[in-house]
């Protein structure tokens, strides 16, 4: 396997070709196949958008699942589906083979795992943790430090894609850990996520990759915002400019998926604002870490910033046009 490689990739999202110097071969089930006949029991630790989605996906698929979330509610619509309810994540711990956490910060990923009452305090060995959040590349590598401890094995598995793409089992996927972990990994991998990237052998390396992703998309969005509020100020229709932007040189993915329900009116949040700016913050901090300056990331920063100051850190990332709409008020 290369250090950095595809696998899993029978749909990629971009037109970009996958299959390349540096794919990997993938030897996964097939889509759509039954869990059941891997034996492997799964966690699942914070079950919102796209904790919840997985959730959905994986008790579909066969998956012996059990879940832990601070709200009864995507508790109880998971165990309608089929999962088992925890009443911690020690508790959660110690019913599964592997612990996947989708929970919001670093802050949180360190309590769940390191915590009283966390998985840490479970005898891990033979057993592994992959974590999917979002979270700081030091915060990774300590939380995979002290699981070892423990007898766990940790996979960094930070995920892209939206609630949509994680209930299909269609996320993207950036994977850093022991190469022979990944591979033993691979049968509930490959019912979560396709395309997946092996980026490098090392806990810490998947998160740095999801942050330069999500640098990217702040940028894009915070852009696409700003284009899209001049495009009204100018007494353009946005709907005929969005068609015209998704057929030409200015699209870009995330506009093109969030822009038209920001059209429509639509902001009931996928990937909450709040989620977006703190992601960017993270980028920002490692670009700091090695010197490098991010001129268009600290502009999409503020941008972020200000959608979340002017009342909207829990709706869709998708109001940052709401906020271009009003460049005056601060």
């Amino acid at each position: 396997m290369s250090a950095c490689g595809v696998i899993g990739a029978r749909q990629a999202p971009t037109a970009r070709s996958r299959t390349g110097a540096g794919a990997v071969q993938s030897s996964d089930p097939p889509a759509g196949a039954d869990f059941r006949e891997h034996g492997m029991r799964a966690g699942i630790i914070g079950i919102g958008n796209m904790g919840l989605a997985m959730a959905l996906n994986l008790s579909e698929r066969g998956v012996a699942l059990t879940v832990r979330d601070l709200r009864s509610g995507p508790e109880t619509i998971a165990h309608t589906a089929g999962a088992t309810i925890a009443a911690s994540p020690a508790a959660l711990a110690e019913s599964v083979d592997v612990v996947i956490t989708v929970v919001g910060t670093g802050e949180e990923t360190r309590e769940v795992l390191l915590g009283t009452d966390g998985v840490a305090s479970i005898d891990g060995k033979g057993r592994a943790v992959i974590i999917c959040s979002t979270i700081a590349p030091d915060d990774v590598e300590h939380c995979a430090e002290h699981l070892s401890r423990a007898g766990w094995q940790t996979l960094d598995a930070p995920i892209s894609g939206g609630p949509a793409r994680a209930r299909a089992g269609s996320m993207s996927m950036m994977l850093g850990g022991d190469p022979a972990l990944i591979e033993s990994l691979t049968p509930l991998l490959a019912q979560l996520a396709e395309p997946r990237f092996v980026i490098g052998p090392h806990p810490g390396d998947g998160a740095k990759a999801k942050l330069v992703n999500n640098l990217l998309a702040a940028v894009n969005l915070s852009a696409a915002g700003e284009a899209f509020a001049l495009a009204e100020r100018l007494g353009l229709n946005p709907t005929t400019v969005l068609d015209v932007v998704c057929a030409s040189s200015g699209q870009s993915w995330i506009a093109a998926d969030r822009i038209p329900r920001a059209l429509a009116g639509d902001f009931a949040p996928r990937a909450h604002t709040r989620i977006l700016s703190k992601d960017i913050g993270l980028a920002l901090d490692c670009a700091r870490a090695v010197g490098h300056p991010l001129t268009l990331g600290l502009a999409a920063q503020a941008v972020l910033q200000r959608t979340c100051a002017l009342g909207w850190a829990d709706e869709d990332d998708a109001a940052v046009l709401k906020a271009c709409r009003r460049p005056d008020e601060n």
